[in-house]
């Protein structure tokens, strides 16, 4: 198949190792206002290749849900003051998911440690690329911007059950006080 991916070895004989282990119970994910909290992206991400299959971003700290997106706002040269967003809790399950404690666990699939908060995505989607194509559901993985531990659910693989519990307007004002923005 043109433009198909090819997968490390090494990487798919790591993740052939690992044992997947199931996961229930509440993330959080904060979407722009009005979008469905269970739609993925195929955009350009830590954990997902651009265009190869769509991923859904969960964390399971609301706070850390909160501040991937803030984040990501604040490297904008003007808040976006008009764009509103929402909190929202999903009651997840998966079957076939990959638990990495932290980023140390990473490095011997080629992540490396000291770049991880960083945009250098080439290691991270390649290993989600090699799990979505061993057919695993999705990856638990320390989150960069926050001490806590994401969902990263690949939704093309997803035999599991995923709905919306709660959702909240999510003002920012709080937090842009707290990072000083």
């Amino acid at each position: 198949m043109p433009g198909a991916r090819m997968h490390d070895r090494a990487v798919l004989d790591a993740l052939e190792d690992l044992k997947p282990e199931p996961f229930k119970g509440d993330v959080w994910r904060v979407t722009g206002a009005g979008r469905d909290p269970l739609r993925g992206s195929t955009a350009h991400g830590r954990w997902s290749p651009p265009g190869e299959f769509e991923v859904l971003y969960t964390s399971l700290s609301r706070e850390g849900a909160i501040e991937e997106i803030g984040y990501r706002l604040s490297l904008e040269p003007v808040w976006p003051s008009r764009i509103k967003h929402e909190i929202h809790t999903l009651a997840a399950s998966t079957k076939r998911t990959l638990r990495f404690a932290d980023v140390e666990a990473l490095v011997p699939l080629g992540v490396n440690a000291a770049r991880y908060s960083s945009f250098a995505y080439e290691a991270t989607q390649a290993i989600a690329a090699a799990a979505n194509f061993l057919s695993f559901d999705g990856l638990l993985v320390p989150s960069a911007r926050y001490p806590a531990t994401n969902l990263v659910v690949f939704k093309d693989q997803l035999d599991s059950k995923f709905s919306v519990r709660g959702t909240q307007s999510l003002d920012w004002t709080e937090w842009r006080k707290k990072h000083g923005r």
